[in-house]
C-alpha cells in the first residue's frame, strides 16, 4: 500500500458513514507514531457506523503492549479500487485493546476521512464476459476466463476465480480476450500492473497498450461516454 500520511492528502473530506465500507476480512495499514513507530498489516473485523471499528490485534511474537494501549493515536490507510480507485485514510483513537474471546484492537470511529484518487483516468463499472490469455507465440491460446469489472480508455479490472487462494497473475504482457455481439471478436495488447487473491477471488490491474482502437470502438458498442474517462 502507498505510504500516504494524512496531511499529505489532497484532501476532499466525505462524511465517514458514506465511504468507510471494507468488508470483514479486508487488511489495512495501521500505524502508530508514540512512544515509537510501528506499522502493521492487520485485518478488519468490523464495524458499527458511527461507533467503533474493530481490527485484529497483531499475531506477532513481537511485544506491541507499550503501543496499542488505549488512548493513543492511530493511522489507518485502506485502498477502495473498482470504480473508486482511491487511498484513504483516518485517524483514529485506540479506544480499548479486549482479552476475550481473543485479542482485538477497537478504534474509535473517525469523525473525517481524507482519500486520494489513484487514477489518472475514471473507470467505469461493468460486467462484461472476457477473458487473458498470455501474450506469447506458444501460449497465446492460454485462456483464464472471467469478468471485467471496470474498464477505461487506459486500463481496466480484471477478476476470475481461482481454485486456490495461492493463484496470482504475474507482471507481464497479455491479451484482453472480449467477444461483443456488436464489436465483435477483440484481442487487445495489454500488461498486468497488479494482482491480488482475495480467499480465491483474483483480481487484475491491467493497462492497455497506448492509441488501441479496439478500446474505443468497445467503450462505444457499450454506450460509455469517453470525454469524461
Amino acid at each position: 500500500m502507498a505510504d500516504v500520511a494524512v496531511n499529505s492528502l489532497p484532501v476532499e473530506e466525505i462524511e465517514p458513514s458514506n465511504i468507510f465500507e471494507l468488508l470483514p476480512g479486508k487488511v489495512i495499514d495501521f500505524q502508530v507514531n508514540h512512544p515509537v513507530k510501528v506499522r502493521l498489516k492487520l485485518p478488519l473485523i468490523g464495524y458499527e457506523t458511527g461507533k467503533y471499528i474493530i481490527i485484529k490485534y497483531p499475531a506477532s511474537s513481537d511485544n506491541y503492549s507499550d503501543v496499542l494501549v488505549e488512548g493513543n493515536v492511530a493511522i489507518v490507510r485502506y485502498l477502495l479500487e473498482g470504480d473508486k480507485g482511491c487511498c484513504f485514510a483516518f485517524r483514529a483513537t485506540i479506544r480499548n485493546i479486549t482479552q476475550s474471546p481473543e485479542k482485538l484492537i477497537l478504534l474509535n470511529y473517525p469523525t473525517k476521512i481524507e482519500n486520494r484518487q489513484l487514477r489518472a483516468h475514471q473507470r467505469i463499472t461493468t460486467h462484461l464476459p472476457a477473458a487473458i490469455s498470455l501474450n506469447a507465440p506458444d501460449q497465446s491460446n492460454i485462456q483464464v476466463n472471467g469478468i471485467i469489472v471496470d474498464l477505461s480508455l487506459k486500463g481496466c479490472g480484471f477478476t476470475f476465480k481461482a481454485s486456490s487462494e495461492m493463484i496470482s497473475v504475474k507482471q507481464r504482457d497479455i491479451f484482453v480476450c472480449v467477444n461483443h455481439y456488436a464489436a465483435g471478436e477483440m484481442r487487445i495488447p495489454a500488461t498486468v500492473c497488479n494482482s491480488r487473491n482475495e480467499r480465491g477471488r483474483v483480481n487484475v490491474g491491467i493497462k492497455f497498450q497506448e492509441n488501441d482502437k479496439q478500446v474505443a470502438a468497445l467503450l462505444e458498442q457499450l454506450f460509455i461516454d469517453t470525454s469524461i474517462l
